[in-house]
């Protein structure tokens, strides 16, 4: 229903009332005086402010004035509209309405849907119902179309003699616009052209419909127009699943589908190619000058690597060469430094860097064990840490705090010599690298580390858990905040080591270290 006689109405109603009626003032004055309970020679009467509720004669004065702002009060005011709850009924005349539209819709010159010179009455039908007739021509479906030209070249002879057009009817179309689009574009004298109005969703609709009935030019001019356009994120898997299903790599389609992979005409997936370009990535970022763009570029190529599901691209070999080569460059630029040589000593926390990046690689590839024994291997540069400024060594003990993190997390699983080699060779610098990583590592979060560190130590046997945590004791009442705190862990050793067991019977515990021990603690 239309809103405009409403709006005139509401309009009339409250133009009347503005007109008619009398300011409220001016009414309970009139009333009054007609009453005789004023005197027109003498002052209004005082208000009792006291009042708070009207009286009766207030009450009656006030009454028209009531009247007249309701009725204003609801010729002003905008009844809330009904949801519009559109049937299904109504989505099919609306499409009809736009089919039709369509169809209605000629350039001049077009013969399309032109019922004076056509002689091939042409019908489509949904599934859902909706079916829509045009006037198309025989010479220009036959001449387009493989799929027209044997529906109709046999049974045109047999039914040219009668006047009435020739009828046909294609039941069960996807989308019935598509369809009117892709044979609208047979009169089409320049199809790219008229497709550069159209989008990448469109497109595909038409190159289906196109491929169906065998219309050569509307395939391959969607082809040139998904081959040049840009897609979208969403719009490229969509891009590649329709020519996956068509098969249309003889007409042109494997242009299309370069642009998202390298090996579709050759049909045969050169992983080593793949595993060059990612080592090419690698080497790029790990050589990288510019700090900034290096720690976006390790972001990127992590997340990239992270969502490969397949974890086949990079094998453990290329991932631990290009390990070895940073390994090998902190060793001498460290080695240089602990003697005095600072020529180059930035590349000290470079590498590092560059070794704590690859060891997060590892974990999140389960592949880290083999770099937990090179790491705590590394006796000589355990024993050259004290040797080198804290300035520049300390991004060297993260290395060490991430393989904590590892193995108390259970990402990392590996063997007891192997744990104990690495706090053997590696906890004293930790301790001594720690106040410093606090202070100058962004982000560091202490409390993670920790906690790495205190499940490390508590898988180890109990009376190489007593060695470390009472002389992590000592250090840590000397050092304070400098050193990290593992209480929980002091105190789960305590329990272990003191508390009676339920069920055990109770017997003098004597802790004493047997002969495993570990120097340096």
């Amino acid at each position: 229903m239309d809103s405009t006689p409403h709006t005139a109405t509401a309009a009339t109603i409250y133009g009347s009332v503005n007109g008619d009626s009398f300011p409220s003032s001016f009414s309970k004055f009139n009333s009054a005086l007609t009453a005789g309970l004023l005197n027109p020679m003498s002052p209004p009467p005082s208000v009792d402010k006291s009042r708070s509720s009207p009286t009766l004669f207030e009450m009656m004065a006030s009454e028209p004035d009531c009247h007249a702002r309701s009725q204003i009060s609801l010729a002003n005011t905008v009844l809330p509209a009904p949801k519009s709850q559109i049937s299904n009924q109504d989505k099919q005349a609306l499409m009809q309405q736009r089919l039709s539209d369509l169809l209605a819709c000629r350039s001049p010159g077009n013969q399309f849907n032109d019922p004076a010179s056509s002689d091939v009455k042409l019908t489509l039908s949904s599934k859902d119902g909706l079916a829509v007739s045009m006037n198309v021509h025989r010479q220009i479906l036959v001449a387009h179309s493989r799929f027209f030209a044997v529906k109709l070249s046999d049974r045109w002879s047999k039914q040219q003699r009668t006047p009435s057009p020739y009828i046909v009817e294609i039941a069960d179309c996807d989308d019935i616009e598509i369809y009117i689009e892709t044979l609208r574009l047979m009169y089409c004298k320049d199809l790219r052209r008229k497709l550069m109005k159209e989008d990448v969703s469109r497109i595909l609709g038409i190159l289906k419909v196109s491929a169906a009935i065998g219309f050569d030019a509307g395939v391959l001019s969607c082809l040139e127009y998904l081959e040049a356009a840009p897609w979208a994120e969403d719009e490229e898997e969509k891009v590649a699943s329709l020519l996956s299903e068509l098969r249309l790599e003889g007409v042109g389609a494997g242009e299309v589908l370069k642009r998202v992979s390298i090996d579709v005409t050759s049909g045969v997936d050169d992983g080593s190619d793949n595993e060059e370009v990612l080592l090419k990535l690698l080497q790029v970022v790990l050589e990288g000058k510019d700090e900034k763009a290096r720690r976006e570029m390790k972001g990127l190529v992590s997340k990239m690597l992270r969502e490969n599901s397949s974890q086949n691209d990079l094998r453990k070999e290329s991932l631990y060469s290009a390990c070895d080569g940073c390994l090998q460059l902190l060793r001498h630029h460290f080695l240089r430094a602990a003697e005095a040589n600072l020529q180059d000593v930035g590349q000290i926390a470079r590498q590092a860097d560059n070794l704590h990046w690859m060891l997060d690689m590892f974990i999140d590839r389960q592949i880290a064990e083999e770099f937990l024994k090179t790491w705590a291997s590394q006796s000589e540069l355990s024993g050259a840490h004290s040797k080198v400024p804290a300035i520049h060594r300390y991004e060297v003990s993260r290395v060490t705090a991430r393989l904590f993190v590892g193995i108390g997390k259970g990402q990392l699983l590996a063997s007891k010599d192997a744990r104990c080699l690495l706090l053997q060779t590696w906890l004293v610098p930790f301790y001594e690298d720690f106040g410093w990583m606090k202070r100058a590592s962004k982000g560091l979060d202490r409390h993670l580390i920790e906690d790495g560190l205190s499940n490390t130590i508590l898988t180890l046997p109990l009376s190489w858990q007593q060695e470390i945590l009472m002389s992590w004791f000592d250090r840590y009442l000397n050092s304070g905040d400098d050193c990290p705190n593992i209480q929980r862990g002091f105190e789960v050793w305590w329990r272990r080591a003191f508390w009676r067991r339920n069920g055990e019977p109770e017997r003098p515990r004597q802790m004493k270290i047997t002969n495993a021990s570990i120097e340096n603690l």
